[in-house]
C-alpha cells in the first residue's frame, strides 16, 4: 500500500489554494473549479470544494469545532526562514519555531480552514539521519 494523497475539503477553494501556493511555493494544477492538486516528490495534496463531497454521496459540512486530530507536515530546509514568510500569511500561529524533544525544529500554524500545518527541520543528529 502506498499513501498517494491527502485531500482537504473547504468551503472557499480559491482562498485555500492561494494560501497553500504561498505557504509551499508550489503552483496548483486546477482540474475543475472545485478541485486542484499540488504534487510533490512524496505526496499529492488535493483540495476540493465542499461540492465535491456530493459526488461521493456525502452531504458534508467543513464546520467542526476543532481540527486538532490531524497535522499536515512539511519537511523544510530551514524552519526559521519559513517562519518569516508564514507569519505574513496567517495570524493563526500555534507555535513559533521550537526545537522538539525528538530532534525536529517545528513551526505549527493553521490554514484558512483551521487545519494544522507543521513545517519542520531536523536538527539533532538522529533526526537529520532519519530524514537524509
Amino acid at each position: 500500500m502506498k499513501l498517494a494523497s491527502l485531500r482537504i475539503i473547504t468551503k472557499d477553494i480559491k482562498q485555500s489554494v492561494e494560501f497553500y501556493e504561498k505557504a509551499t511555493g508550489l503552483t496548483a494544477q486546477w482540474y475543475t473549479e472545485d478541485f486542484a492538486e499540488f504534487t510533490t516528490d512524496s505526496i499529492t495534496i488535493a483540495i476540493g470544494s465542499t461540492r465535491t463531497m456530493k459526488m461521493f454521496g456525502v452531504e458534508q459540512s467543513t464546520e467542526t469545532k476543532s481540527h486538532i486530530n490531524t497535522i499536515i507536515e512539511f519537511l523544510v530546509s530551514n524552519v526559521d526562514t519559513e517562519f518569516e514568510r508564514i507569519k505574513s500569511l496567517t495570524k493563526h500561529i500555534i507555535q513559533e519555531p521550537t526545537t522538539m524533544p525528538w530532534g525536529n525544529r517545528s513551526l505549527l500554524f493553521c490554514d484558512p480552514d483551521g487545519n494544522m500545518i507543521n513545517f519542520f527541520t531536523p536538527v539533532s543528529a538522529e533526526a537529520i539521519q532519519k530524514f537524509s
